[in-house]
């Protein structure tokens, strides 16, 4: 969603998923349920005439019955690293009949990556970060090696210390105090649903860790940090301003 418009084509959105929050118009769309969990009924309803289906849409039965459907799919292609994203952003203009226009964004995309990744190569400071996704109860959810998470705390110029569990698990406190985070991260929404960042680092583990102590903890927008999209270059900067010591960040243009 926030490639099409990114590419100046929103007016012919007719829906989109409960994830497409960007720009602000985007949550103007109808909406047809969150990407991994779509309703057939209500996509069909909007009669488009072309899906663009990330990579892990669904579920299958769904996909399935939109196809019998008549429906046309393009599902983009897996993107789990920053080098990933241009090829999505060519895949969205082609798809859409604008090739010339996804080349050229998937172009500037390219350089502003470059861009700072040559400024976090000079940080000085490799914080130890925990980036927690939701806490329901139990042990919160993080993102281990393999996530977006993952790449983006490491595209950041930090260390990501759950990468000792791949995916997307449940961390128990007995790790998390081990682990030894120096700042947690979350996305807006889950902090704000909790009550805040406070809430969280107050917690009876996060609190006995070098963040909970110093409470150090930051909270970014979800798709800017972990959706992989246009963005993407912003979301390293904001993260990597975050997280670094603001005299290193000088010294590296930051």
């Amino acid at each position: 969603t926030e490639i099409v418009y990114a590419l100046g084509h929103g007016d012919r959105l007719v829906g989109a998923d409960s994830t497409s929050t960007y720009p602000a118009e985007a949550q103007a769309l109808p909406q047809v349920g969150y990407v991994r969990r779509l309703a057939a009924e209500g996509v069909i309803s909007l009669a488009p005439d072309l899906v663009l289906a990330a990579d892990d849409a669904g579920p299958a039965a769904t996909m399935e019955l939109l196809t019998e459907a008549g429906v046309r799919i393009l599902t983009a292609p897996e993107t789990d690293v920053v080098n990933d994203v241009p090829a999505k952003v060519r895949f969205v203009g082609e798809a859409i009949g604008d090739k010339a226009g996804g080349d050229a964004l998937a172009d500037q995309i390219a350089a502003d990556v470059a861009d700072i990744r040559k400024a976090v190569s000079a940080l000085a400071s490799t914080p130890k970060v925990l980036l927690i996704l939701s806490v329901r109860g139990g042990a919160p959810l993080v993102g281990g090696a393999g996530t977006s998470a993952h790449t983006m705390i490491t595209e950041a110029g930090a260390e990501n210390v759950a990468a000792v569990l791949d995916g997307w698990k449940p961390m128990n406190s007995e790790a998390i105090i081990a682990a030894a985070p120096e700042i947690i991260v979350m996305t807006s929404a889950h902090s704000d649903r909790l009550g805040g960042l406070d809430e969280v680092l107050a917690r009876p583990d996060i609190s006995l860790t070098p963040a909970g102590k110093a409470k150090r903890g930051v909270s970014l927008d979800a798709m800017i940090l972990l959706g992989m999209g246009p963005r993407v270059a912003e979301g390293i900067e904001q993260l990597a301003r975050a997280v670094h010591p603001m005299a290193h960040l000088k010294d590296a243009g930051l």
